[in-house]
């Protein structure tokens, strides 16, 4: 199992461009914000669903598809434009930006559809998120809990 250390946040030199899109995807219910994580089986920690763009795909376009596909969720409005982090993919033999946005939604089971991996889609309340396989993933839903305590109000 790879430790994921600030190599991974350091583009070595020769790695070609990938682009993905991805999302925070919150629900409210009973006062409380619950954000969608997805793991797959042989993992312990979590991830946001996100992935490559296709060709012809705008990136707002990509998050909803891959939202789709490893959490089952397609009931998505978007919020707003959260950033394009960047590091290495799970190989690195790519250097991936990835744009978030911040969805809400009122659906609370996801049937995830991707045929290559067995996602399984959990909720946590904001204030007790857990551990997250990409540390950029779990400070982009930290930098966005302003944004998802203002759609509780």
């Amino acid at each position: 199992m790879a430790t994921i250390d600030d190599s991974w946040y350091l583009r070595p030199e020769g790695v070609r461009d990938s682009t993905s899109a991805g999302g925070v995807i919150v629900r409210l219910e009973d006062g409380q914000a619950w954000i969608a994580l997805v793991r797959e089986a042989e993992f312990q920690q979590y991830i946001l669903p996100k992935g490559r763009l296709e060709p012809g795909e705008d990136a707002e376009s990509a998050a909803r598809r891959e939202i789709a596909e490893e959490a089952g969720l397609s009931d998505l409005q978007m919020v707003a434009y959260l950033g394009a982090p960047q590091r290495l993919n799970f190989q690195r033999n790519r250097w991936v930006t990835v744009h978030y946005y911040l969805f809400l939604t009122r659906q609370k089971v996801g049937q995830p559809t991707d045929p290559d991996h067995s996602y399984r889609c959990e909720w946590f309340p904001v204030e007790t998120l857990p551990e997250f396989f990409w540390p950029e993933q779990r400070q982009l839903v930290l930098d966005s809990l302003p944004r998802i305590h203002a759609l509780m109000n």
